[in-house]
């Protein structure tokens, strides 16, 4: 007889994966355990989560409320900060593979920022000089 899961340290750090896509609570977290070979620990209660290894594991946010997307993917690591980003980037890119999900990191450092326009850069109104 194997015993259960260790629970989540309360202090572990978390990265955050957001897919800007209408999944709910169980689909996703049934896709996200498949795809990674994983299996959906306390499916009953209020958070379910997927352990990936000792020390790691994924939780699901979903908007409150009715809200519409995006639904929030934690990867949260009690290795630290980097350890939680390194699991979250290669959580992406195998989601990214098996899913049509839109996903991006919400952590800095991963994903190039978007061009703000500037005064100097945005493009001029039709019709107007640009003098």
């Amino acid at each position: 007889m194997s015993s259960p899961p260790r629970a989540p340290a309360a202090d572990a750090a978390v990265a955050t994966l957001v897919a800007a896509d209408a999944v709910d609570k169980l689909a996703a977290l049934a896709i996200i355990a498949r795809a990674t070979g994983g299996t959906v620990v306390g499916s009953g209660t209020a958070r379910p989560r997927i352990p990936l290894r000792d020390g790691v594991w994924i939780e699901i946010e979903i908007p409150k409320f009715g809200e519409p997307p995006p639904l929030a993917i934690d990867v949260h690591a009690s290795e630290g900060q980097a350890a939680a980003r390194s699991e979250a980037i290669a959580l992406r890119d195998v989601l990214r593979r098996v899913t049509e999900w839109s996903i991006v990191a919400a952590f800095p450092g991963d994903e190039p920022p978007a061009a703000a326009p500037t005064m100097n850069n945005a493009a001029p109104a039709p019709g107007t000089d640009r003098r």
